[in-house]
């Protein structure tokens, strides 16, 4: 089996999504130490914004075949003004291809890569899950959970870390929660 791990935060080591994005593939290869990881980081070899070329590629792109390839694909997820990165949208506009990851019919859209299973490693550094004051704003898992649902994930597994820009102590009791929760991901999937 192989996966597919992303990181897309630009604070490298000071980064909580990439710390928990590494907890679960560490808690993933534990639990089986065949699969084959493969790594990209989109911050560090950002992909140009989406072209109509790349658009109109009916063969797809590098990406969507490395997407298609996996069984299991780790996304690790910064918050950025409300939203994913722009690292990170740009790989999804090279994996959410018609035809590819998806088809249009009468009924509606279909998606075609639901034999996947999909974690998320998001770090958000205020409080912006359900019930919270500032939930609407709240763009980056309602958002891939939209993309990713539209292509056929219809379950991937969210691991959070909130209130990490509140203060140190709160941000490492949020990431701790959340690598705690990373390890015990083996043993549900």
């Amino acid at each position: 089996m192989k996966l597919l791990h992303l990181d897309s935060s630009i604070l490298g080591d000071n980064s909580a999504s990439r710390a928990i994005s590494a907890a679960i593939v560490s808690s993933l290869t534990k639990a089986d130490p065949s699969l084959e990881v493969t790594y990209r980081d989109l911050a560090a070899e950002p992909l140009a914004h989406l072209t109509l070329d790349v658009l109109g590629n009916p063969e797809g792109t590098p990406e969507l075949a490395q997407f298609l390839d996996a069984d299991v694909v780790v996304i690790g997820a910064g918050f950025y003004n409300f939203s994913i990165p722009s690292q990170l949208k740009a790989w999804i506009d090279r994996i959410a291809i018609a035809g590819k990851t998806f088809r249009y019919t009468a009924e509606g859209p279909v998606g075609l890569a639901g034999d996947k299973k999909v974690y998320v490693a998001l770090a958000r550094g205020g409080y912006y899950g359900e019930g919270q004051p500032a939930a609407a704003f709240e763009h980056a898992e309602s958002y891939l959970r939209a993309v990713l649902g539209f292509i056929g994930v219809t379950e991937p597994t969210f691991v959070l870390a909130e209130g990490i820009a509140i203060d140190a102590d709160t941000r490492a009791k949020s990431v701790a929660a959340a690598i705690e929760e990373a390890g015990s991901l083996a043993v549900a999937a």
